[in-house]
């Protein structure tokens, strides 16, 4: 076992998976250019298939596409031959990959897919295949050789197929001008979604939640109103919710070093004036900065120095923004 070099082989694998990379480019041709086109104008949906490896690379580019701006989904040849092919419509596009271009399962299909009318985009090695045959746009794959010693696991082809999915999707990303924030639209429940999508004002704590005092109250009632609130902060404003300072645990440690009745001190007398304020339709990881900036826990949501809200470090967190 100890004289099996494994390195010398994944570094072999690895040669001859860029050398089938580097012979894709001559393939990025006018027939890459009207698939590309096709798909654009495309009204209805990008449908991928691919039986065995040519299948979960179809699912991987389906997944690419839908994701950046294309709709698409994948389709099983074997289950569309019992049902599934419903799914289909002459609006649609099937992108159908195949090494060989000779998936019996898929050209059972074709023959249905042409009588709807439905746009056919064959990805195989072989232009003469038959499916490259029948094919309206047929996209070459072909490769030197796969990385197995054998010459017959997919590798090379497999990374080929992928690579030329990963480029008509890019292709077609920057043709729609698809932007970041378009991104977090369809990835709501990711990290990216959250912070480009979460503003302020979904996370901010608002009327009765938030932590505020008179500047007429004392020491001692804007402690009670922390404390009830638990932002470890206190807001100090006038009867129309002006801010005229605030008040936070860290001010309350440094009262007890100054030499004051704490039962009879006010609060107007203790607090830091203004406060640092955002607007509710601030992102929340914009708000993180400016929390991590000032080295504060806290921020003040208002509206021409209205306060509407107190938006906390701890609310980022739960929000899985940090």
């Amino acid at each position: 076992m100890s004289d099996i070099n494994f390195q010398k082989t994944a570094k072999k694998v690895l040669e001859i998976e860029r050398n089938g990379l580097a012979n894709l480019e001559q393939y990025i041709n006018n027939d890459f250019n009207k698939a590309c086109t096709l798909i654009f104008k495309c009204t209805g949906k990008v449908v991928i298939m691919g039986m065995g490896k040519s299948g979960h690379i179809g699912r991987k580019i389906a997944s690419t596409l839908a994701s950046t701006g294309t709709p698409a989904f994948f389709v099983h040849p074997g289950e569309a031959s019992h049902g599934d092919l419903g799914m289909i419509s002459n609006k649609d596009i099937v992108l159908a990959i195949s090494n060989s271009g000779e998936s019996n399962e898929i050209l059972t299909l074709i023959p249905i897919l042409k009588k709807q009318h439905t746009g056919l985009i064959c990805m195989t090695k072989n232009h003469l295949s038959s499916m490259g045959k029948v094919a309206d746009i047929h996209l070459c794959i072909q490769v030197p050789k796969e990385a197995c010693p054998l010459g017959i696991v997919p590798t090379t082809s497999t990374t080929v197929m992928l690579v030329m999915g990963d480029a008509i999707a890019v292709s077609l990303l920057e043709a729609r001008g698809f932007t970041v924030k378009d991104f977090a639209l369809s990835h709501p429940g990711g990290i990216l979604g959250r912070k480009l999508l979460l503003k302020v004002s979904d996370l901010m704590h608002t009327g009765n939640n938030i932590p505020n005092v008179r500047k007429q109250a004392t020491l001692q009632q804007a402690l009670i109103e922390i404390t009830r609130k638990k932002l470890g902060m206190v807001v100090i404003c006038d009867t129309k919710m002006q801010i005229e300072g605030i008040f936070t645990d860290g001010d309350l440690r440094r009262v007890f070093s100054m030499k004051i009745d704490l039962n009879s001190a006010k609060i107007a007398d203790l607090m830091t004036h203004g406060g640092i304020r955002v607007n509710p339709n601030m992102l929340a990881i914009d708000a993180l900065n400016l929390i991590q900036q000032y080295h504060i826990s806290s921020l003040l949501v208002a509206k021409k120095d209205i306060l509407i809200g107190v938006i906390h470090l701890h609310d980022l967190l739960h929000a899985g923004i940090i």
